[in-house]
């Protein structure tokens, strides 16, 4: 089969196009024909580049969603039939340590990743764990799969399990047509809440806009707490998905918290060294939490919301296997509007 390819750590010219070994589905794994792997730009782009903390065993394949057919069972997996059409989550869970048998999944201290500690999907098959292939409904497509799955249960994990969203609340969304920003304003919309879509630039405001957000900033031109207290009646929203940890827009965004509001983090693309005001944090009485990670139930959360239209994924283009080096100088350079697909299967 044809797989993409890392040897040594670079650029997106270290990415080669080379024929490897099928893999056979051990005992608990399904075999996936690859239809889609989006591209991401940590587990991607960072960790090609040599600069992620995991360490990554040469040669290796990336690639943490991929979608497909399952047209191998290894021994043992129940549930699965040849031809199920699945999407792949990549957070491996233990599911033995303290955190996992209390149900918190996304909290495992024991926790690995499909793309990063095994072979992913820049390839024509893929060997996944059976518990980590998820149905997807019929009317959801592969490419739209693997997107669902990658970024919507996080989103739903910030919004519903930690910051429990109601209806009629004010929710801000850093960074809101980034890949997990643009997921958190649909998922706000869809729970009821007054959505404050910030971004960049004036384009990236109107897209938000354009898949449920009510009001938009341009953090870049305009000030976010005079903008935000403006909208809110000067009371501040509600809840934050601050997902971008920029040591220049945090202040803003943080002291756009109303009194009792919770700003809900996981990411950290803009630096992850911010100043934290800890008297207004506790005069206040604020909440900052992590979100890292996936639990399960907001996976079949996520699939059944896509399944019913009620979100959807923010596709910029879909590109061949064999142009992932093209792939990856797209995404470095910002050229885009949501994810770039890469389809093996189009040759």
């Amino acid at each position: 089969m044809k797989a993409i390819v890392l040897n040594e750590f670079g650029g997106p010219e270290v990415l080669r196009y080379q024929d490897v070994s099928v893999p056979r589905p051990a005992g608990g794994e399904v075999l996936l024909k690859v239809h889609s792997v989006s591209v991401n730009r940590t587990l991607d782009l960072v960790v090609r580049a040599g600069k992620y903390p995991v360490k990554i065993k040469m040669p290796h394949v990336l690639g943490v969603d991929p979608a497909g057919e399952i047209v191998g069972i290894g021994e043992g997996v129940d549930g699965f039939k040849n031809g199920d059409r699945v999407a792949v989550v990549s957070f491996m869970a233990c599911r033995q340590c303290k955190q996992c048998l209390k149900g918190e999944e996304a909290c495992c201290v024991a926790s690995q990743h499909i793309g990063l500690h095994r072979w992913g999907g820049y390839a024509d098959y893929v060997a996944v764990p059976a518990a980590n292939a998820f149905k997807l409904p019929d009317a959801v497509s592969y490419a739209h799969g693997s997107v669902i799955v990658r970024h919507f249960p996080m989103a739903f994990n910030q919004l519903t399990s930690k910051a429990n969203v109601k209806p009629g609340e004010w929710v801000l969304v850093m960074g809101a047509t980034g890949a997990l920003g643009n997921c958190c304003v649909q998922v706000a919309k869809m729970l009821g809440a007054r959505v404050i879509a910030g971004a960049g630039a004036d384009e990236r405001v109107e897209l938000a806009k354009s898949y449920g957000a009510d009001f938009g900033i341009n953090y870049r031109r305009q000030d976010l707490l005079t903008e935000v207290m403006n909208l809110t009646g000067n009371e501040g929203v509600d809840i934050i998905c601050e997902n971008i940890s920029d040591p220049t827009l945090w202040p803003g965004a943080f002291n756009s918290l109303a009194i009792n509001g919770t700003m809900v983090t996981a990411g950290a693309h803009g630096g992850g060294t911010v100043t934290l005001d800890m008297k207004r944090l506790y005069m206040r009485r604020l909440r900052i939490v992590g979100t890292a990670g996936t639990n399960v139930p907001d996976v079949y959360e996520a699939l059944d919301a896509a399944g019913q239209g009620k979100i959807r994924a923010i596709i910029d283009r879909t590109m061949p296997l064999r142009d992932a080096a093209q792939a990856h100088r797209i995404v470095e350079r910002n050229q885009i509007v949501g994810k770039v697909i890469l389809d093996p299967t189009a040759r």
